[in-house]
This record gives structure tokens, C-alpha cells and sequence, in this order.
């Protein structure tokens, strides 16, 4: 009986911890400090992560390092943490693309990075658990529906990234490739985690043992992408992709929230406390506006 009260009871805190920020299940730093963490990712500097919101509720993440393919330097790591606590914090936030800049989108980490920090401790301070920018949990968590634009080339910790978000669109001539085993490597930034809930354990491992490139056929065949845009221009693919995503954000901003919320409570927390999550995002609309509103609609036109 006492087992049983303490599974309970941690089950329910943690649904009401991940209400609360969406919380990481990955909270230990495997013995490192988020400080030491920043100042070994800054001595790698170089490309930019630029974020822009509109006022219709959807932002847009520019991966911002075109000389390098987008490769992720340090700086751009840290960076992409700060734009995604910004996105947490957006109460008028219902979406999010992430795109590359220059029909690129992206080519993993900066392999200057990548060298000088190629020791096992060092490793384990690029995949730390929630304090890592690159351990994409909190990208996943965010209360924002999320669209991965690829354009051009996605490849090792960049196929990871597109993992991260809710869809995947594809550009003509895209394609997406998990590149690590022939650097030797796994993914380590949740990318094969991500990948099995997305195609199935067994694709996933064809993808990953093959480091298959995947085009835009293939990624939709296998479920990895929703579609293929008709564009390979990156302008135009953009506003594609925005009008693609704009029939899922149309609403008021805090009833899309919570449909983003209930859906990672079930996917990330065991069924009793996904019950208690959605539960208690519920009353978090119940009798809001946009529900009183839709009430008064119904009344009047029966």
C-alpha cells in the first residue's frame, strides 16, 4: 500500500511540474555546472540564432550560419536556449518554424567544437540533460505548435533538430540524413529517441545504421515528413510553410497552448498522470474566454 501512495504521489507531482515549465525529465547535470557548461560553449563563437514573432501567433527561428552550412557553434547553442525560453514565455504564441538560413538548414555542430571536445567527459557536457541548449527536450515542450522547414541539407545533429519539432516539411531537392555513424558517433542529442516515435523502432534503425539520405518522397513515405512543399525558393517555401501552418493555429492563443500541452503530456508521461495533466490543463480553459465565448455563439444559433 505505501508503494503504491508514493507511485502516486510522484507521478501527480511530476504532472503538475511539467504544467508548470513543461518540465525536463533530464534534470541532472551529470556533475556538471550549468556555468561551466557556458563557458566551455562560448569559446566557440560564430552564426547567430534570430528569432522573429508575429503578430498572428507564429514565430520564426532562423538558423543563422550559412559558411558553415548552419553548423551549431557554441555561442549559437547558448543562443538557441535564450530564444527558446523567449518562446516559453510568449503568451500570444500558437507556432514556430525553424528554418535554416540560405535554403540550408542545418549541418549539425561546428566541427572546431566538435574536436576540442572530443574526450568522454567532455561528451557527456554536450548531452547533460536539460541544461545542454542542444538536449532538445525543452524545444519538444514548448507550448508552441512547431514546423521544421527543410531546406537543403539536414544532416547528424541537424536531422536530430528537425526530431524536435511537432511536423517536418520538406522542400523539392531537401533531404534528411543521420550522418553519425559515419563520424562514429550515435545521436546524442534525443534524435534517436525522437526518431522511434516518429517512424517505428525499425525504420528508425535502417535510417540510423544506413545513414540513409532521405528525400522528400522517402520522408513522407516512412512518415518522417507531412509534405512537400511545392517551392524550393526560400521565400516563397516559408510563406508556404506558414500557410500550411496556419490552418492548425487558427484560435484564440491559450486554447492552442493547451492542445500543445495535453498532446506531450500523453506522449511524455505515464498514462495516469497524462489523465491528471490534461485533467488540470482543462481547467485552465474551462470557463475562459475563448470557451465562454464559443457557449454564447452555440446558444444563439439554435
Amino acid at each position: 500500500m505505501a508503494v503504491a501512495l508514493w507511485k502516486s504521489l510522484l507521478q501527480t507531482t511530476k504532472s503538475r511540474l511539467f504544467l508548470q515549465r513543461g518540465v525536463s525529465l533530464y534534470n541532472s547535470a551529470h556533475g556538471f555546472e550549468e556555468e561551466e557548461i557556458k563557458k566551455k560553449l562560448q569559446q566557440f563563437g560564430g552564426g547567430s540564432i534570430n528569432l522573429s514573432k508575429e503578430d498572428n501567433g507564429i514565430g520564426v527561428l532562423t538558423l543563422n550560419n550559412p559558411k558553415l552550412m548552419n553548423a551549431f557553434t557554441g555561442t549559437m547553442m547558448l543562443e538557441l536556449q535564450e530564444r527558446v525560453t523567449e518562446l516559453e514565455n510568449w503568451k500570444d504564441g500558437k507556432g514556430l518554424i525553424i528554418h535554416g538560413a540560405e535554403n540550408t538548414f542545418c549541418s549539425g555542430s561546428d566541427l572546431n567544437a566538435v574536436r576540442a571536445m572530443s574526450s568522454p567527459q567532455a561528451s557527456l557536457l554536450l548531452c547533460s540533460g536539460y541544461k545542454n541548449p542542444l538536449c532538445l527536450s525543452l524545444l519538444c515542450r514548448l507550448p508552441l505548435i512547431s514546423v521544421a522547414l527543410v531546406q537543403g541539407k539536414a544532416l547528424g545533429g541537424g536531422a536530430e533538430f528537425t526530431t524536435a519539432c511537432d511536423f517536418r516539411l520538406m522542400t523539392p531537392g531537401s533531404e534528411i540524413r543521420f550522418v553519425h555513424k559515419q563520424m562514429g558517433l550515435v545521436p546524442g542529442w534525443g534524435g534517436a529517441a525522437r526518431l522511434v516515435q516518429i517512424v517505428g523502432s525499425g525504420a528508425a534503425l535502417m535510417l540510423l545504421s544506413g545513414a540513409l539520405k532521405v528525400d522528400p518522397e522517402r520522408a513522407v513515405y516512412l512518415g518522417l515528413a507531412e509534405e512537400t512543399l511545392p517551392s524550393s525558393d526560400e521565400t516563397r517555401s516559408l510563406e508556404e510553410a506558414q500557410a500550411w501552418l496556419n490552418q492548425y493555429t487558427k484560435g484564440p492563443g491559450e486554447v492552442i497552448q493547451a492542445v500543445k500541452k495535453v498532446i506531450t503530456a500523453g506522449r511524455e508521461l505515464q498514462l495516469e498522470a497524462a489523465l491528471r495533466a490534461e485533467k488540470d490543463i482543462f481547467g485552465t480553459v474551462w470557463g475562459g474566454p475563448a470557451n465562454l465565448h464559443a457557449v454564447a455563439q452555440s446558444t444563439k444559433y439554435k
